[in-house]
């Protein structure tokens, strides 16, 4: 009669036999099993590498442009977006350029298109603009609804209209939206897209008819129709 094997033995087989596979597998594939152990491990090691560096630069990148943002405070807007060579400081120019995989560096594209926006540069500005990733939410709209503000001023209506309304859909509440449906629907009146206008004016009064944009919809729209 063969004696009953308990859980702890049924186990104790399973570890021996695939301890026993693993070693007759490394025995006979010795080189490339050491050769991916270490390939591994170099990859882990680039890795954390990769993520301290990219934690250090995230770190200084943060330091230069609290810097830069104080010379834009100051209404100094060359020196914000160019540094100051005497007192060693960088610029959002430099910023966004050196540290283009890092947060700060992504936000200093949008300051940068600020600084640029105030000086009357607003081809500088639009460049900067394109090159700046929004964030999800709120946070987002204001930088899209600049680079709408931007297209006016360089008189391409039509893109901006369609920015304003990227902006208003970014993140949709009783405030934000509907005032980027109606400075969507004045570019699109001077685009000559009245149709486009009215359809905007329209959604604000019916949709959002507590905001503060709801009574300068109804007069606007009033002077389309009229």
């Amino acid at each position: 009669m063969s004696k009953k094997l308990s859980k702890e033995d049924l186990e104790q087989d399973i570890l021996i036999e695939y301890s026993s596979r693993f070693m007759f597998f490394y025995e006979r594939n010795k080189a490339a099993v050491i050769g991916g152990g270490i390939g591994l491990v170099l990859a882990i090691g680039l890795l954390i590498g990769y993520f301290i560096y990219s934690s250090q630069q995230e770190q200084e990148a943060q330091v230069l442009l609290g810097v830069a943002e104080q010379s834009m405070l100051q209404g100094n807007f060359e020196r914000a977006l160019y540094g100051d060579d005497e007192e060693f400081t960088l610029g959002f120019v430099q910023i966004a350029r050196n540290y283009s995989r890092t947060d700060a560096g992504n936000l200093a594209n949008y300051y940068a298109a600020i600084a640029e926006y105030e000086l009357g540069n607003y081809e500088d500005a639009l460049d900067y603009i394109k090159n700046y990733t929004p964030p999800r939410g709120i946070l987002g709209v204001a930088p899209i609804s600049m680079r709408a503000n931007i297209l006016v001023e360089l008189g391409r209506y039509e893109d901006a209209a369609l920015q304003f309304e990227r902006a208003a859909g970014w993140d949709e509440n009783s405030s934000t939206t509907p005032y980027n449906l109606f400075e969507a629907a004045q570019a699109y009146i001077e685009a000559g897209n009245t149709q486009r206008a009215l359809e905007h004016l329209e959604t604000i009064i019916t949709e959002y008819p507590n905001s503060q944009q709801a009574g300068q919809a109804e007069r606007l729209q009033g002077m389309i129709s009229g």
